[in-house]
């Protein structure tokens, strides 16, 4: 069975991406993660990255770049890694079709929410704040393709529901939400890459 190529794109302290590191490592994936690309300079991911011998670039937006020319020029280097799949774990920009058309159907991105709810950033604290309110029972998280511009929106690959316990508070409920954030994202590109 051949390796699966991964480029990762981040923006911050890169938990998702070390629980790829580490799938990867004892082999629970069958894939190797060629470069590590953050749109931010100083993130603790691009550190987990050179630590574990992969490339860790800064690939920041030059100051009078579009959006779209940005994507391109992203597309243009992720292009010479020859990818498998790129996954968003924790990438806080929303890529334009200069990026995507590049890659149909093989952009991955892992949201801490159900489909349809809590799109964009700081999902997890809307959605705590809304049972807070007695407005929900439960959240959970999805991993899905990004075939277009929409948020968090894309075919859904795999998700989880979650529910709220009495008494939580934000800080313990995040830490809840992202250990089985890990676990989701492994086993669905687990399922992914074992059926390409």
């Amino acid at each position: 069975m051949m390796t699966s190529r991964l480029v990762i794109l981040i923006s911050g302290n890169g938990s998702n991406l070390q629980a790829i590191l580490d799938a990867c490592k004892s082999g629970k994936l069958s894939a190797s993660v060629i470069s590590v690309i953050s749109n931010k300079a100083d993130v603790y991911g691009l550190i987990r990255a050179k630590e574990a011998g992969i490339e860790a670039i800064h690939f920041p937006k030059l100051e009078k770049e579009s959006r779209q020319d940005y994507d391109k020029r992203l597309a243009d280097y992720v292009t010479t890694k020859h990818p498998d799949y790129i996954i968003l774990a924790g990438w806080m920009r929303i890529l334009s079709s200069s990026f995507l058309s590049s890659f149909p159907n093989h952009v991955i991105n892992l949201h801490p929410a159900l489909p349809g709810t809590f799109p964009g950033t700081h999902a997890i604290e809307r959605a705590f704040e809304a049972y807070q309110r007695g407005e929900i029972e439960h959240t959970g998280i999805m991993v899905h393709l990004v075939p277009d511009e929409g948020v968090d929106n894309g075919p859904v690959l795999g998700e989880q529901k979650i529910e709220f316990q009495a008494n939580e508070t934000l800080e313990t409920f995040e830490v809840r939400v992202h250990k089985i954030e890990h676990e989701l994202l492994i086993n669905t590109l687990k399922k992914i890459l074992e059926t390409k």
